[in-house]
């Protein structure tokens, strides 16, 4: 089948001046043209494109994308192939930084006092004190803040390995229980959002109800917790957002 350029960009969510200028770099070059000189794509220019726009959100510069694509030997497979591994990785990383900044911004401000080493061992490749800056922005003048910012202070390396186990042990049952098919407002699913809302009380603030369903909002409504917990299990994140909510209607 042949594509007008303004079919091609409404197919693949990209401008036709986009379009063009992969066509006058010589990236992309429709394989057509009409007898008034309009561009023609192929089904094969589209499957360059999608390859084109792969490489594009991985972060790649259009001259090395270029260079990629026009390797011999190099079929869509080869590039499907490497495009998942480069993926992976991204999303390992990302899952890591989200559950850093969601830890930061659980405990604002994080005065551990740990050994470089010590750190590593609890948190993984980040440093939640990277992201504590903006827990200070947003909620630097709260009680709950301050509180939190009080009762971290004095944990010891001990302290938050045994905080870090509690919520992997937490998210292991939700999941078990998302799962099941149980819906969010059934009373396991609550009373696993009952327990979460009681550990950050326990370990940070007292987090009321109403408290606890503006943190389960701002988990949709914020792409990097949402992905934290979609990347715990597909769905985890309205599931959990919820039973929250329904445990705060039902205990009120």
């Amino acid at each position: 089948m042949a594509y007008t350029v303004g079919q091609v960009a409404g197919l693949a969510g990209v401008t036709v001046r986009t379009l063009h200028h992969y066509d006058e770099i010589g990236l992309l070059s429709p394989n057509g043209r009409t007898g008034a000189g309009y561009r023609r794509y192929s089904d094969a220019d589209l499957e360059r494109l999608q390859l084109i726009r792969y490489y594009r959100e991985l972060g790649f510069p259009l001259d090395q994308i270029a260079e990629i694509l026009d390797e011999p030997a190099s079929g869509p497979g080869v590039h499907l192939r490497r495009q998942h591994e480069l993926l992976t990785v991204r999303i390992k990383q990302l899952q890591e930084m989200v559950a850093a900044i969601e830890f930061a911004m659980e405990a604002s401000k994080l005065n551990i006092p740990l050994t470089p080493q010590e750190r590593f061992e609890v948190f993984g490749d980040f440093d939640p004190d990277a992201h504590a800056e903006e827990a200070e922005q947003r909620w630097g003048g709260t009680e709950a803040y301050r509180e939190s910012n009080r009762r971290s202070a004095g944990y010891t390396r001990d302290d938050w390995l045994r905080h870090k186990a509690e919520n992997e042990d937490w998210g292991r049952r939700i999941v078990a229980v998302l799962a099941s098919g149980a819906p969010a407002d059934s009373p396991a699913a609550m009373e696993l959002a009952e327990e979460h809302r009681r550990q950050i009380s326990r370990w940070f603030y007292e987090c009321s109800y109403e408290m606890h369903t503006g943190l389960a909002d701002m988990y949709l409504a914020d792409e990097r917790f949402l992905a934290y917990y979609e990347a715990i299990a597909p769905g985890l994140g309205a599931y959990l957002h919820e039973a929250i909510h329904a445990n705060a209607i039902t205990r009120a």
